[in-house]
């Protein structure tokens, strides 16, 4: 596989986030209860975040540290409270603003891996380019689709 693979589809996928964030109303923008208890900062923050552990992953492969990918992590759903609520205290500029530098900086470390590096395997099973996929592209598509759902319903209400 080559990086730029991966970079076409995080661009694309983050793309079509943002592309189906641009409906929501300024009010939704920050106030909990546009997909479950998340506004549309807190799923900016959210998306920011794991795209950031995407290259987090990147830096410890490029350290040699691959068994310790993963490793003291604190659990998923305790990782996600935390982002929410430091979101949640944080002006919508900003959140963007650290969503656009995660995203940029991961693009940048995935061209500058070595392709081979994508085919090795994590400790949990996965490739690399799995785990950069699961933390970027694919995390951008399940909030992408989940808003979508959600702002359907509230068209149907």
């Amino acid at each position: 596989m080559e990086p730029e693979v991966l970079v076409d589809e995080l661009t694309r996928e983050r793309d079509a986030f943002f592309e189906a964030l641009a409906s929501v109303s300024e009010e939704s923008m920050t106030t909990p209860g546009l997909v479950g208890d998340w506004s549309g900062r807190d799923l900016i923050a959210h998306v920011g975040y794991w795209t950031g552990h995407a290259g987090e992953l990147i830096h410890e492969l490029e350290q040699g540290r691959i068994d310790d990918i993963g490793a003291g992590q604190l659990p998923t759903d305790e990782v996600n409270e935390t982002v929410a609520r430091i979101a949640r205290t944080t002006d919508l500029s900003t959140v963007r603003r650290r969503e656009a530098a995660s995203f940029d900086a991961l693009v940048e470390r995935i061209r500058a891996m070595e392709p081979a590096l994508l085919e090795l395997m994590l400790p949990d099973g996965a490739s690399v380019a799995q785990g950069i996929r699961e933390d970027g592209s694919a995390h951008y598509r399940e909030h992408a689709d989940e808003l979508r759902a959600a702002l359907s319903e509230r068209a149907d209400a």
